[in-house]
């Protein structure tokens, strides 16, 4: 359960679901507990399913079900393991990505590959609404997994290919002018909708909501070309286009409404 807008615990959409089936639900503290393992090995499952679960699955877990325990990732592995691998897809300049249903075993993202499937990633898109697309894919590809699993042989990954896409952190959307308008964009996108990217103006920071890098050369933090648009500002490394940002305290404007300089 999760805190609503209203500050009282409310159910994700997958209990309400369960519920309505009249299905068992648990949701454990701990999963790794003895008490825990006991429930799921009464229950005597054929297969498990993890999808975006923020604890690692024990061997005493791995263990029960004849048919293992898959997961759902949400790239092409071994590309980015780990928690946040849309964000770092977008951070790398990926191209591509997608989504991956391995077979779990005790290492992180590092089970054989049961199947995948590849989307190519925008030029424009960010974590959010790339998330939005693969969270459907996944669930088609596991649905399609499930009904073809004695069929599948799964493949080993080539482990020396691995990346890791560690937990986003708030800092790691504060930037500088400094930076290229290339490493702006990409955290920007990446970054949506947490932690966001902040970037020093008129002695604080603002939140960029939109934008997008142009050509250019200036101090960086320069105002080099203002438009109802927004503002063009110098980066390290040619320039970044203001077009929607948040003044704190405030809601969001266009850039163009900002009076000062970084």
């Amino acid at each position: 359960d999760r805190l609503g807008n209203r500050m009282r615990l409310t159910p994700p959409a997958i209990k309400v679901a369960a519920e309505e089936l009249d299905l068992t639900v648990i949701q454990p503290e701990k999963v790794r507990s003895a008490e825990v393992v006991a429930q799921i090995r009464e229950t005597a499952p054929d297969l498990i399913v993890v999808v975006a679960y923020g604890q690692i699955i024990p061997p005493s877990i791995l263990e029960i079900p004849a048919q293992g325990v898959l997961n759902v990732h949400g790239s092409l592995l071994p590309r980015h393991r780990g928690a946040a691998p849309i964000a770092h897809a977008i951070l790398a300049g990926d191209q591509q990505t997608g989504v991956t249903i391995m077979a779990m075993d005790e290492l992180l993202d590092h089970g054989p590959i049961v199947s995948l499937r590849a989307v190519e990633i925008g030029p424009d898109e960010d974590a959010f609404q790339l998330g939005n697309r693969l969270a459907p894919l996944g669930a088609e590809l596991l649905v399609e997994t499930i009904a073809n699993l004695s069929a599948i042989k799964p493949r080993q990954q080539d482990h020396r290919a691995a990346t890791l896409a560690p937990k986003l952190v708030r800092t790691d959307g504060e930037l500088s002018w400094t930076a290229s308008a290339m490493d702006i964009d990409r955290r920007v996108r990446a970054f949506q909708p947490w932690p966001g990217v902040t970037i020093p103006w008129a002695g604080g920071r603002i939140k960029i909501l939109r934008g997008a890098p142009e050509s250019g050369v200036g101090q960086p933090g320069s105002v080099i070309h203002r438009d109802r648009e927004g503002l063009v500002v110098a980066t390290g490394s040619g320039a970044y286009r203001l077009n929607e940002v948040q003044v704190p305290g405030k809601r969001p404007m266009n850039a163009s409404g900002l009076i000062a300089s970084a």
